[in-house]
């Protein structure tokens, strides 16, 4: 019992790790804190910007093909019903197609040669009354306490009035017969897309479909049905409240005598598809006319039909003729608005406020019939 005994006791130590000695960290990890993920969502934001801005240019290089096919697609939907019924009936689609297609080919050419009869013969006139009746309108403002410098002045009614007596007016014969041959070649590919549209379009989404299977067909399917009925309330409100605005400021032109009537509501219809802006800027138009032509007192009644006509559309045609379908905030519309002037212009901006309709909607059914994504849905405070 003796043998073993040591001449030191026996000391076992352990070491405690140090608790203010960080632990190393792999490279990856850098990506896993708060600023880490902001980081990570800023990168990918810029990727989608750079896509989405590739596809601009892309499609923006091919203006000959993608304008007929989405003029095609909004008129395709705009007429879906009617195909619809005439299915339901019995019609042969065959038969159904070449009687829809000759129906929007008619409108089309009526409506066209409307606005080239009405306008091309009195345009100058116009764009002429309604620089003279901005002259008139600068030297009342010139008398005010208050007014801006006569330059100035100068520099914003350039702005204004620049698209009417602009060189795209007068073009020289060459750019005209390019523009023409260019308005012929849209329209022909136009009418052969909306035919195709009209006769197998759910057909070729079903193609399209094929490589989706369960929850992501039934979001694709969704996505389909809300953008064919987005666009087509869209059409087919927009156009009717276009020609009751028209015929309304028509018969108050006529009432008051303001000359050149007729230009001035054509101007109105197709300014009436430009929500928010359109309407003010062929306010502004008719006003400046009738201020050359008759006088302060009949410039201000011109104002006040105006309003008139356009309180009836925003708070009675708009909500009952495209119901849920364009419930935009004015912000959006004004965003998208100047949005698509930017990248197409003109047409930019006639296509900008329905496209978004159409974003919006989709996000409206994208979990579901009735259930938006879970990032756009409506958050309800929680009750302490």
């Amino acid at each position: 019992m003796g043998l073993f005994r040591p001449s030191e006791p026996l000391e076992v130590r352990f070491d405690a790790p140090d608790v203010h000695q960080r632990p190393s960290h792999a490279p990856w990890s850098m990506w896993a804190d708060t600023f880490g993920r902001l980081a990570t969502r800023a990168l990918q934001i810029i990727l989608i910007v750079i896509v989405a801005a590739g596809i601009i240019l892309l499609l923006l290089q091919v203006t000959l093909v993608t304008i007929p096919v989405v003029l095609a697609l909004i008129l395709a939907s705009a007429f879906a019903p009617v195909m619809g019924w005439m299915r339901r009936r019995g019609v042969p689609d065959l038969l159904a197609t070449i009687l829809t297609l000759l129906t929007i080919l008619v409108l089309v050419g009526a409506l066209t040669w409307l606005i080239v009869r009405a306008v091309s013969g009195q345009w100058n006139d116009l764009a002429q009354q309604a620089q003279q009746g901005y002259e008139h309108l600068v030297d009342w403002i010139n008398t005010l306490p208050f007014a801006p410098t006569r330059d100035q002045l100068q520099e914003w009614g350039d702005q204004l009035t620049g698209f009417l007596t602009s060189s795209q007016f007068g073009a020289g014969a060459l750019a005209s017969v390019g523009a023409v041959a260019n308005f012929v070649t849209g329209f022909i590919l136009m009418a052969t897309i909306l035919f195709f549209f009209l006769k197998d379009g759910p057909q070729m989404w079903e193609f399209l479909l094929r490589p989706f299977r369960g929850e992501s067909y039934l979001r694709a399917r969704r996505i389909g049905d809300k953008t064919v009925g987005t666009l087509g309330s869209y059409m087919r409100g927009t156009a009717t409240v276009a020609l009751v605005d028209s015929v309304g400021i028509l018969i108050g032109l006529l009432i008051l005598q303001v000359p050149l009537a007729l230009p001035l509501a054509v101007l109105v219809f197709l300014l009436a598809f430009i929500p928010i802006v359109g309407a003010v800027l062929a306010g502004i138009i008719a006003a400046l006319v009738a201020l050359v032509a008759n006088g302060w007192v009949s410039a201000l009644l011109v104002v006040g039909v105006v309003v008139l006509v356009n309180q009836l559309e925003g708070n009675f045609l708009q909500p009952v003729l495209m119901g849920r379908s364009m419930r935009l905030h004015s912000f959006v519309i004004l965003v998208a608005l100047a949005a698509g002037t930017a990248v197409g212009g003109i047409l930019g901006a006639v296509l900008a406020v329905p496209i978004t309709a159409v974003v919006w909607g989709i996000i409206q059914v994208w979990d579901g019939p009735d259930r938006p994504a879970r990032w756009a849905r409506p958050k309800v405070p929680v009750e302490s």
